[in-house]
């Protein structure tokens, strides 16, 4: 896992409307990066929710929530539009960003991970994340 204190990678990636988002452009803000296997399985589905349950808490907070997985930007729409998620889905087919943040298992599937980015920096790594509890988790943290 990377550290924390640890300098991020930075990565332009497209969301689910289709536009380039760069994680450089929130370098002056914190952020949640959250890695995810899949579009609309029951884990995935659990953790996405439960985040939307809590989205104005992490906009209280200041923090930006983006998730990542190797779906589809057209499946990243279908998933956000479907359970009303708040935040932003980026699309990495190429699993190279996932691969980056350690985020891909030696099987090549994405594993939940997730990190905590303040000021361009890691603040927080989450590399065993439980989608039923992960939200309230970093918001405990952050308080």
């Amino acid at each position: 896992m990377i550290e924390q204190g640890t300098k991020i990678i930075d990565f332009t990636l497209l969301d689910q409307d289709n536009t380039e988002r760069k994680l450089s452009d929130y370098s002056g803000r914190r952020v949640l990066l959250y890695f995810y296997p899949k579009d609309d399985t029951p884990g995935c589905t659990k953790e996405a929710c439960m985040i939307r349950d809590v989205y104005d808490d992490f906009q209280k907070q200041g923090i930006t929530v983006l998730g990542v997985s190797a779906d589809s930007v057209k499946s990243h729409k279908k998933f956000r539009d479907k359970y009303g998620l708040p935040f932003t889905l980026l699309s990495d087919p190429t699993k190279k960003v996932i691969k980056e943040y350690e985020a891909l298992s030696t099987l090549g599937f994405t594993k939940r991970v997730s990190y905590l980015i303040n000021k361009g920096m890691i603040e927080k790594t989450y590399p065993n994340v439980d989608p039923a509890n992960h939200a309230s988790e970093i918001l405990k943290d952050i308080d």
